[in-house]
């Protein structure tokens, strides 16, 4: 039994490895393959943002809490919105069908209940104006005692490919422990049912939830990273906006060519008690994939790289006679 649960730790560590080195990995054998003119685009690219950023900075005065709030809240609200906008179109209309037939559990939401969409959309606004927003006034401080948030020199692209490793790895770890805490049959009665009430989850649902568990689950894992390493409000508002889309992605019941799949936590929706964290790492760790793993539904999970639907390529098996 020991033998077994140290293959799986060191499974589970080379898993994790690379996932979150995949991205500097990449970038790096691209840089060392890159000819000079690729390193001239490069450097105009960094000069380009870098003096955008300063126009930015001295078009408020360097006001950093207006500037707080336009990266951190403002930006990934519009990413936010905008991104499921496009889903919600397709969730009431079926249209169009480049967006529908991609749909995993098939003969849901097929339209979606507008009823259900619209209490939906109105948690969804009130978590993010009345928990979020506020939730930024001490992030705002703590970023203010870092003392980096608002320099005039934007981080280097190399370095934020570290900070968005490590802000990957710290969701993933409070995101599954919180996650699993708020499945315990009391909290889970109280507070996260309210979440499952979509067992076909669509992309708004992300931030479908009771307001301690938008705090615990949802706020807080996104937010802990970029406190601990003092990050620059760019990488924050990068961050901000990469989150809250990959999670409408995990949520939005369509697996869409080219993006990250959904599969993992659409599983979760479907069954409650499997697949609890973002990446899986955790998940693979303490035995809560099993089941998944055992299904068509972890075969479908990967990205799609042709424009054929995972559902038709790997259908479900036909059900057996009675």
């Amino acid at each position: 039994v020991a033998c077994s649960q140290e293959e799986k730790l060191w499974d589970a560590m080379k898993i994790t490895a690379y996932v979150l080195g995949t991205g500097l990995l990449i970038f790096t054998a691209l840089a060392n393959s890159a000819s000079w003119y690729a390193q001239d685009i490069w450097d105009i690219l960094g000069h380009f943002c870098q003096t955008t950023w300063l126009q930015f900075y001295y078009k408020f005065e360097g006001d950093e809490w207006t500037i707080f709030l336009l990266g951190a809240a403002l930006v990934p609200s519009l990413a936010f919105w905008c991104f499921n906008g496009i889903l919600m179109v397709a969730d009431v209309t079926g249209k169009p069908t480049f967006i529908t037939r991609y749909r995993i559990q098939l003969g849901k939401n097929d339209p979606v209940d507008t009823k259900k969409l619209r209490q939906a959309i109105f948690v969804a606004l009130c978590n993010q104006f009345f928990i979020s927003l506020p939730m930024l006034v001490p992030m705002f401080h703590v970023m203010k005692w870092w003392g980096n948030t608002f320099s005039k020199e934007l981080p280097t692209f190399h370095w934020f490919l570290v900070e968005l490793s490590i802000f990957t790895l710290i969701e993933e770890i409070l995101f599954y422990y919180t996650h699993r805490l708020v499945h315990l049959p009391l909290l889970y009665k109280h507070i996260h049912k309210k979440h499952h009430e979509w067992t076909a989850p669509i992309g708004v649902v992300s931030i479908y939830a009771h307001p301690v568990e938008h705090i615990l689950s949802n706020t807080l894992p996104v937010m802990t990273g970029p406190m601990i390493m003092g990050s620059h409000i760019v990488s924050i508002a990068a961050w901000f906006s990469l989150a809250l889309i990959t999670t409408s992605i995990s949520h939005c019941g369509y697996h869409l060519p080219f993006l990250p799949s959904p599969e993992f936590h659409d599983f979760h929706h479907l069954k409650f008690n499997q697949c609890y964290g973002v990446l899986g790492v955790l998940d693979y760790l303490h035995g809560t994939d099993t089941a998944f793993r055992q299904t068509k539904a972890f075969e479908r999970h990967r990205v799609l790289l042709s424009l054929t639907p995972l559902s038709e390529s790997i259908p479900e098996a036909p059900r057996r006679a009675e």
